[in-house]
Order: C-alpha cells, then structure tokens, then sequence
C-alpha cells in the first residue's frame, strides 16, 4: 500500500536529491512540506511530489504483479565471485538452482558451504577453473568481477586484448559455458572508470563473444526492500541467436522506502528484533565524542573543539566527509555499507547505542536472513557482509531474469511445434 505521506529523507531518497536540495527548494518556495495532520511534523504529501519521474515510477510500480513470477521450469545458474552468497541467495528466492558457485576467499567459501552444504562451492583462482564440462546446460551465467583498469594500446579492444583481468576470466567462462544469459554486477563506478572506456571494451567485448547487451543500469538499493542507500550497476546480455523478440524489463521498485527501524526492529523484514551478536567496539576516547552525536548526524554536529580534535588536519580541508563520526537514524535507510563498521571514514555507529554495526545488524541491512551464518574471524565476516550483493535487491533482479527465460522458454516452445508442423507437411506432401 503507497503511504500519503513521506518524510523530509524519504522524498530526497525518491527523488534522488539530497536533503539540503529539498531545504534550497522549501526557501524559494520550489516544494514546501506541510505539517502532517497527525503529529505535526513536516511532511510532503503524495500529490506535491507525483509529478516528479522518479515518483511516477514508485507510484505506477508493478511490484505485486512482478513478485508472484515464477519459473516454469527449474533454471540453472552458475556464479562467479560469489563471495558470501548475496547474490546467489537472492537467485535462489527466484526460483534459481546454483549449480557451481566459484569464490577465491576461503572465510566466503566457508560460509557458502555452511549455509547451503548441497551447492558445489569451488575454491579458488578462477583462472585455473575449467567451465567446459557445463557447455550448453546453464541458463544464467552471473558474477560481480572487480572494475579494473585494460590496457588501451589498441583503438579497439577484443577479447583477447582483456587477458589477465578478472573480466577476462568472465567472458573466458562465459564462451566455455554458452548460457543463455548472462548478467554481471559492478560498482556505479565502472561507469565513467577511465572515462568510459572501461565499459566500452566490456561492452564490445560481449558483443564479440554472442551476446546483446541490455543497456546497463544502475539499481539503488533502497527501491527494492533494502533498507541501504547502496548502488549497483548491472550489465545483462541475451545470447545473440535468442535475442530476437525478447526484451528484459527491470525490477520494478517496492512501494516505500525501508529504514533501519525497518532493518533491526520486528516489521514488515523481519519477524523479530535482531539477534545480538558480536561487533567491534570504539576506543574509550571516541566513544566519548560519538555519543554526543545525534541520529543521522557526522562530525559537524559536534562542538567545534570536538570537531578539530577528531577530525584533526582534515577539519581544514574542503569537503563535506559526511561519512565521519556518522550515527544513523532510525528513521532513514542506512549509508552504504562498507568492510568495516568502524573505519574512521565511513563510520556507521548505532542510531542509539555508542558503538559500531554488530556483525547481524550489517546482515540484516543486507537484508540477509538471520539463519545465514557468517565464518571467519570477525573482520572476515563484515567484509563478506559489506561486500555482498543485497539479497532483496538480487530477488528483485532475479524475478525479472525468470520472466525473461520464462518468455523465452515460451518462444522456443512454439518454435518447436511450427517446426514440427512443417515436418509433417513436407512428409504429407512427399507421400
């Protein structure tokens, strides 16, 4: 059901603008919030805001319709980097089967193996994995591949051109296997690395190798049930000779935004409070001055004397640094979660408490079940968490990956029974 109200951080989050643009717009009169009937914050009410495109979006989604697709048949999926199984995971809410998941990290691998100890967990380098024995018998081949730097002496890079790259090793797998689709996820980065040129030569080299390439899309986080300002490209491409008459659609988004409360209370999420775990702590010293940090508030809601003593020479320095000494808000989605809850950069303390993200709480910002156990040694395990791909926002990318083999299941179908009805007649007419 679509609320009537949002808040002042919801509305920048749907809009994609930040809060100090919706304040320039309350000033000159833009977009001016109103005080809610019930409780007298400010708000903005629904209709001060569906005119937007982004709103429009949100408001005509097709989310009801788009979670109850399912495969018509078992699909399989083979991942590469798969790290601690957020993706995967989320793939398999789909309706995906994994039938080989290849992961360099051991403490990931673990982790894999203790959740899901059927799935065919492949350990390391993926250079030295062989891929033929699946030619032909996977659906959807997948993978998030590190953004790295080729090497342009060329105009135009092929495939070969990428050796020694991990994307290499990807499109390399991709020609042993011959899946149907495949579907690679990145930072948001990748999109102007090196300007441009890196995905260029991605691009061009998909094409080489059979594949259409949907156009690339970067997917916020926060619209599919992930309570997480956190953003992802995704590359999809068809094989070519399937291609015809075939269109992907992405995701649709949910209907509102999930916020921490969302995240670590009892709720739509999760039936349950999170579970305590362990967690890093602060030293004593800044434990001290992030307690006098607000909800939602970084080190410019500090005293200055504070500010200058934590923040040392960068308090002379240009720059917003909004992740540093920042406390989250129940109320708003949480920044982008990162390694390590701790790390002075891209701090992510407790709305509440005085104390970094437990090792569950960034699982469950991940929107990863409670059962799924993390192993390793702590820094392991936030590093796994801090690098997954979220699950909601994998099922969400999953749905439409199984309409997509749905619809091309269907074409083959028909395909099949026109050929077959050709046969018959040319039989007919030879006897």
């Amino acid at each position: 059901m679509i609320p009537d109200f949002y808040s002042i951080a919801q509305v920048a989050d749907i809009l994609s603008v930040s809060k100090e643009t919706l304040r320039r717009w309350d000033n000159n009169g833009t977009l001016v919030p109103q005080r809610h009937p019930d409780n007298n914050y400010r708000v903005y009410h629904r209709s001060q805001i569906e005119h937007f495109e982004q709103a429009q979006v949100l408001f005509n989604s097709k989310w009801d319709e788009e979670i109850t697709v399912k495969p018509i048949r078992k699909f399989k999926l083979l991942e590469l980097f798969a790290g601690a199984g957020g993706l995967a995971l989320g793939m398999e809410k789909a309706g995906f089967d994994s039938v080989l998941l290849n992961e360099l990290d051991k403490h990931a691998c673990n982790t894999l193996r203790k959740n899901r100890p059927k799935w065919n967990v492949v350990e390391g380098d993926i250079s030295k994995v062989d891929f033929t024995a699946y030619k032909n018998e996977i659906d959807i081949l997948s993978g998030g591949f590190p953004c790295q730097a080729f090497s342009y002496a060329g105009k135009k890079l092929g495939f070969e051109d990428t050796r020694g790259t991990l994307f290499f090793e990807f499109a390399r797998a991709v020609k042993e296997i011959n899946p149907k689709v495949i579907v690679a996820e990145n930072v948001r980065g990748l999109l102007k690395h090196e300007d441009g040129k890196t995905l260029d030569a991605i691009s061009s080299v998909i094409d080489e190798i059979g594949y259409k390439l949907v156009d690339p899309r970067v997917l916020k986080a926060v619209f599919y049930q992930v309570p997480q300002k956190r953003e992802r490209l995704f590359l999809v491409g068809v094989r070519k000779d399937i291609a015809h008459n075939i269109e992907f659609n992405w995701p649709s988004p949910y209907t509102r935004i999930m916020t921490m409360r969302d995240a670590l209370k009892k709720g739509e999420l999760f039936d349950c409070d999170v579970p305590k775990s362990l967690g890093q702590t602060y030293p004593e010293r800044k434990a001290e001055i992030l307690s006098q940090v607000p909800p939602g508030g970084y080190w410019r809601n500090l005293p200055d004397e504070l500010q200058r003593e934590y923040m040392k020479k960068s308090y002379f320095l240009g720059g917003g640094k909004t992740g540093m000494a920042r406390r989250l808000s129940w109320d708003e989605p949480s920044l982008t979660l990162t390694c390590s809850p701790a790390q002075k950069q891209t701090e992510r303390c407790h709305p509440e408490e005085t104390r970094p993200l437990s090792v569950r709480e960034y699982a469950r910002i991940q929107t990863f079940p409670d059962n799924w156990e993390f192993l390793g040694p702590i820094t392991a395990q936030y590093k796994q968490i801090g690098n997954a791909v979220p699950v909601n926002l994998a099922y969400a990318v999953g749905r439409s990956l199984v309409t997509l083999l749905n619809d091309i299941e269907k074409i083959n179908v028909i395909s099949n029974i026109s050929e077959n009805k050709q046969k018959d007649e040319q039989i007919a007419l030879a006897v």
